[in-house]
């Protein structure tokens, strides 16, 4: 028996020692600096927004992007009337078919001379290198990975030697065009964020905005691109590996034909946003808009407490003194802001939160974080509704509404405060977001805004969530709401026994700080 465990230590010592020496990171030496370009005020895209800014000085121009498909046509139109720039900054870029559609906008707008900087999160690249090896070599394309494993295949194993690195990614969403336009928000790249997945739908939400917070984002973004975390995909991918060049027009062409495909498509350049967008007629409100965001040096343990977005976030919403909305798929408080939240219901604000339920959840651990705090939360009077999965017969293509198709999940991330302003951004209130991995977002002064966020709290959420209430007997239950009908639920609905128990057993481990 000893005998068998020594082997086995000493095979698990030989795995860590390979995959350390397997992970080590080349050297930035060979990298260049770059940043984000100036004088773009002639390109067509500088020109239609000129006027526009000029007569909202101090300013920017945002409009919301609630609707998936409405989501990727802007990303694909900013994509195409960009002239000299696009810089573009993701977590997540699936190889499916909006991944595949956006990465060969991307080529095509370098073959007619558009420089395209793209930095995305190494955690979820894989299967991506040859692709992104193949792009990186057009001249006007360069790829970077922020903080990369240096393993690329069974990557996994640098969790072995370097998981504190490794644990933290770069969560952050951008996609500029010309240094005039951009889109922020809580999207990543991907058939789920853009509804092309059948009847299910992340529920999700972006902002595009024109006027001087793009600026701000370009500079973020060159932040990143320069940081000691972004690595040239051709320091870590053998170029020997990259895909033939004319492989990702292929896969995008064969997509194309494809009958999901073209209504999808179709869909998309049928609908009135994609419209009036090209026509110049899509309605902009002018607000001071201003960006927040963690430093690069946060993944490396390196940014001081007060330097998170965290903070910035919360002096710019101000404290609230009538009402908080919040919107956060992952919604792990923690003792520190579950007590704020509360100490504000108790005071008379009133507090409502929107998070997914644990029928509805992509990450049951996080679930297992946030369930333990339900009971305060609603004990002190804050409002707690958990999107359901599913509600009455599905909704018509045209016509998904604010929170999805009739199979959804949420991913949006949204906070309102008494109805005069707004945050929109990658940011979940959870443990991660804080402390762990870097965010961005816009905190928006919108009364607009901010009120229409109430007003789909007050109208809509109802009967597509259910509400978390204390019972006669002081335990927890869900009221399900369809129409006239009212059911009441007793433990989490729709799901199973085993479900429940495994979501109890991870509430008690230590995990938080994980989530």
């Amino acid at each position: 028996m000893k005998a068998a465990l020594r082997r086995g230590a000493a095979a698990f010592a030989l795995v860590a020692v390979a995959a350390y020496g397997c992970s080590a990171l080349p050297p930035l030496g060979r990298r260049s600096a770059s940043v984000a370009l100036q004088g773009t005020e002639a390109t067509p895209l500088g020109q239609a927004i000129a006027p526009l800014a000029a007569a909202n000085p101090g300013r920017s121009g945002v409009h919301p992007l609630i609707d998936g498909r409405d989501a990727f046509a802007a990303r694909v139109l900013l994509a195409h009337s960009a002239r000299q720039s696009l810089d573009v900054q993701y977590y997540i870029w699936r190889d499916d078919l909006t991944g595949t559609l956006m990465l060969d906008a991307l080529r095509t707008a370098a073959a007619r001379g558009v420089r395209v900087r793209l930095l995305l999160d190494d955690n979820n690249t894989g299967g991506l290198d040859p692709v992104l090896a193949a792009l990186d070599r057009h001249p006007n394309i360069e790829v970077r990975l922020f903080n990369p494993f240096g393993m690329r295949r069974w990557r996994s194993l640098g969790y072995l030697t370097d998981f504190s690195r490794l644990n933290r990614r770069m969560h952050n969403k951008s996609f500029t065009a010309d240094n005039q336009a951009t889109i922020i928000g809580g999207r990543n790249i991907g058939n789920e964020y853009f509804g092309a997945m059948g009847d299910m739908l992340f529920v999700d939400l972006d902002v595009m905005a024109v006027g001087p917070v793009v600026r701000d984002v370009s500079e973020d973004f060159d932040k990143y691109w320069n940081s000691a975390s972004a690595y040239p995909v051709s320091a870590l991918v053998d170029p020997a590996d990259a895909e033939r060049p004319e492989a990702l027009a292929e896969r995008a062409a064969a997509f194309r034909v494809q009958d999901e495909a073209q209504r999808y498509l179709e869909a998309i350049a049928t609908s009135s946003f994609v419209e009036q967008l090209v026509q110049r007629r899509l309605p902009l409100e002018w607000s001071v808009t201003r960006l927040v965001s963690d430093p690069p040096s946060k993944v490396l343990g390196a940014a001081a407490p007060q330097e998170r977005m965290a903070v910035a976030m919360r002096k710019l919403l101000g404290e609230p003194k009538r009402e908080v909305d919040l919107v956060s798929p992952y919604f792990v408080p923690g003792k520190e802001a579950a007590q704020a939240l509360a100490d504000l219901a108790r005071s008379g604000v009133r507090v409502r939160i929107l998070t997914n339920s644990l029928e509805a959840t992509d990450v049951a651990a996080v679930h297992a974080g946030y369930a333990k705090w339900r009971r305060g939360l609603v004990e002190a009077g804050v409002s707690l509704f958990e999107l359901r999965r599913s509600w009455g017969a599905a909704l018509p293509e045209s016509g998904k509404g604010r929170f999805g198709s009739s199979a959804s999940s949420l991913h949006a991330k949204t906070f309102g405060v008494d109805g005069r302003t707004v945050f929109i951004g990658s940011f979940n209130l959870d443990r991660r977001s804080i402390d762990l991995n870097t965010e961005m977002g816009f905190v928006i002064d919108s009364p607009g805004m901010a009120q229409a966020l109430g007003r789909t709290l007050d109208e809509e959420v109802l009967e597509r969530a259910y509400e978390v209430r204390l019972g006669d007997d002081g335990k927890l239950v869900w009221i399900e709401r369809s129409g006239a009908s009212v059911t009441r639920h007793d433990t989490d609905p729709n799901t199973s026994r085993w479900q429940r128990a495994g979501v109890r057993l991870l509430s008690i481990l230590p995990i938080d700080w994980l989530l």
